[in-house]
Parts: C-alpha cells; sequence; structure tokens
C-alpha cells in the first residue's frame, strides 16, 4: 500500500478508521527526512494492513503544533486511536521494521488495564 497525505482535516478520521496508523511528519528541506522516505515507503508496500501517513510539516504547521513536534522527522504510531510509539529521527530498515513488530504485537486490552491500575 502507498504511504498517503494527511492534513489536520483528515488525521482524526485517519484514526478513526484504522487499526494501526504510523505518520511520519517530515519536511521538503529536511535531508534526513529525504533519507527516511524511502524506507518508510519500503514499508508500506511490506505492511499493506497498516495505514502509513506523511505530515508535510511545512503544509501542516497547526497539526505539527498540535502533535508537539520539535524535530523532524519525527515518527509516531498509533493502535486503536492510541498513540503508542513517538520519536525523532529518521530509522534503518531493521529499526523500522522492529517497531513495526511491537505495535503489530502490542495487546491493547492490557495496555488500558495497566493504565487503569496506575491511576490513583
Amino acid at each position: 500500500m502507498e504511504t498517503i497525505d494527511i492534513t489536520q482535516q483528515s488525521f482524526g478520521q485517519t484514526l478513526e478508521n484504522n487499526e494501526i496508523v504510523f505518520v511520519d511528519f517530515w519536511a521538503a528541506w529536511c535531508g534526513p527526512c529525504r533519507m527516511f522516505a524511502p524506507t518508510y515507503g519500503a514499508a508500506a508496500e511490506r505492511h499493506p494492513d497498516i495505514t502509513f501517513a506523511k505530515v508535510d510539516t511545512e503544509a501542516e504547521q497547526a497539526l505539527a503544533a498540535a502533535a508537539s513536534i520539535t524535530s523532524i522527522p519525527t515518527l509516531m504510531a498509533f493502535k486503536d486511536k492510541t498513540l503508542v510509539f513517538s520519536q525523532p529521527g529518521a530509522l534503518n530498515a531493521t529499526g523500522l521494521e522492529e517497531v513495526i513488530q511491537a505495535v503489530k504485537n502490542l495487546d491493547m486490552d492490557k495496555l488500558r488495564a495497566d493504565a487503569a491500575q496506575q491511576q490513583p
């Protein structure tokens, strides 16, 4: 599956309609972003069951600000509409694959139960 471009208007709907969403925050002038793009695109091809989205931080400054993006590229992963991973910096193919597998294997029921237990 190809990557999709998302905007502030489509961000919420993308999370709502997909179980797992990876989001690459990038900019055209960013060298590390351009180096990461082919790795991210290849992962999207290998994992058609996951939505791989891109946010151009220049065009979507309000969305980048809302996501507290301070460094690009930044990769975020959402599962069941919940942010489960966020890391600035370009990953290599192996690192990205490890994150993808970890997110796929994440037990959201257990995560929610653990979070509920930590509430005072």
